[in-house]
């Protein structure tokens, strides 16, 4: 599904501001993972140090959030799953990669809209100056906004 993408700070600025306080918490774990890491790892190392810092933080977390697509009423059987799942709501998508691009956006919209989980963040580790993207999936009219 191809989305049309808006800031929700033109739309919604309340909204924008309350999923920002909510994701404060979790960027600051990532931004320390590679404050303290450095860049140019592997995305694994950058996964298992944030696992150990949600863990010191006492932050909620489901690592490796595995779920089901359906497809004509029927599970699809290949196991699909998203990096972390924090707080039972934030979907948290890692990439060590030279630059984030479109198909690394599509692939945390698919996961957002397959899950039903309206809140993404997109956290990239690996260039010098990491790279973070926050998404919101209104259901009810289709859109996908950046806060």
């Amino acid at each position: 599904m191809q989305y049309t993408l808006k800031r929700l700070m033109d739309v919604h600025p309340e909204l924008g501001a309350e999923l920002k306080q909510r994701c404060y918490a979790i960027n600051g774990v990532c931004a320390a993972v590679h404050r303290e890491l450095g860049p140019f790892l592997n995305e694994y190392m950058y996964q298992d140090a944030l696992q150990i810092l949600l863990d010191e933080k006492q932050i909620p977390y489901q690592r490796e959030y595995y779920f089901t697509v359906v497809f004509h009423g029927k599970p699809i059987q290949h196991k699909h799953y998203v990096d972390f799942l924090i707080n039972g709501d934030i979907l948290v998508e890692c990439k060590a990669v030279d630059k984030l691009a479109a198909e690394h956006r599509q692939q945390l919209w698919n996961y957002m809209r397959l899950t039903g989980k309206h809140i993404g963040i997109l956290y990239n580790f690996a260039p010098p100056m990491d790279q973070c993207e926050h998404y919101f999936l209104d259901v009810e009219n289709g859109q996908m906004y950046m806060f």
